[in-house]
């Protein structure tokens, strides 16, 4: 029999195990949803809901960054194979597992906050409303807002994070120092949280939104949280899906397509050394 060691290199080295680590930013996030409606807004806020999102991205990029590159949302994978970075045959492989781990963190969420929920709902799940706990797992529409002015909402905000990311992560741009690359990530979050939240909550990621969506469907919410918001559910899983596309096409028409060549690029480098000691 193969060692131990070659043993769980083999396993970590499918494409579905690595992807399905880094999900704990499901876990995080919607778990601080859960503490801030449950508790009617004791131990919960806007803000904490934010920072909850943001670093159990954050957490989950460090703890899987290494051996998956931390893909946890649809629309980043595509980006990438879009652009190269990964082979669209780990494509699907990747989508079904960033699925299936939103989902378990989904459940993760509601085990853990069992009886506060039962309390709190009085054992009435209930999608829309004064007393809706169905927002604690997946996204809804502010009353304002529009099917179009939602989609383009998810498709801006998609694109947004997917150009920063590209950038970040992009070793011929000024990009980040090694091992922060997780923080930055998660400061797109928290930037997109507080500018682009008000519409809808920024899902901007198909299986975050979807897979505890569906979850919610099982588990007594029933299926009109399908229907709630004029059957707004394809909006947060089709929008981000576009603005990856997007994203992923302007930052290579109007970025990488103007990378200087290595040469080139390391005679820029001595020249901004240059004016950098001439300055000091």
């Amino acid at each position: 029999p193969p060692p131990h060691h070659h043993l769980r290199a083999r396993i970590f080295n499918l494409p579905l195990p690595r992807a399905l680590l880094p999900h704990l930013h499901c876990l995080f996030g919607c778990g601080s949803v859960a503490q801030a409606v449950l508790s009617k807004g004791a131990l919960g806020e806007p803000l904490s809901i934010h920072l909850g999102f943001t670093l159990g991205l954050m957490m989950a990029a460090y703890i899987a960054g290494g051996v998956s590159g931390a893909h946890v949302n649809p629309a980043v994978t595509l980006a990438m194979v879009m652009l190269g970075k990964i082979s669209w045959k780990k494509f699907p492989v990747y989508v079904a597992a960033q699925f299936l781990g939103a989902f378990a963190g989904a459940c993760c969420v509601y085990f853990l906050n069992y009886d506060a929920l039962m309390e709190y709902s009085s054992g009435e799940f209930i999608v829309t409303g004064e007393n809706a706990t169905a927002g604690i797992f997946a996204s809804y529409p502010a009353k304002h807002l529009s099917t179009l002015n939602g989609f383009l909402d998810q498709v801006a905000g998609s694109a947004a994070l997917i150009l920063c990311i590209l950038a970040i992560t992009d070793s011929r741009n000024i990009g980040a120092p090694k091992g922060m690359e997780p923080l930055c990530i998660g400061l797109i979050i928290l930037a997109i949280a507080v500018s682009m939240g008000l519409n809808c909550g920024y899902p901007i990621n198909p299986a975050r939104d979807f897979s505890p969506r569906l979850f919610t469907a099982m588990a007594g919410w029933g299926w009109n949280v399908f229907r709630a918001g004029g059957c707004w559910w394809w909006i947060p899983v089709f929008g981000p899906m576009v603005g990856g596309a997007v994203g992923a096409a302007i930052y290579f028409l109007f970025i990488e397509l103007h990378h200087a060549e290595p040469k080139q690029q390391e005679e820029n480098n001595g020249q901004q050394k240059y004016e950098i000691i001439t300055l000091s």
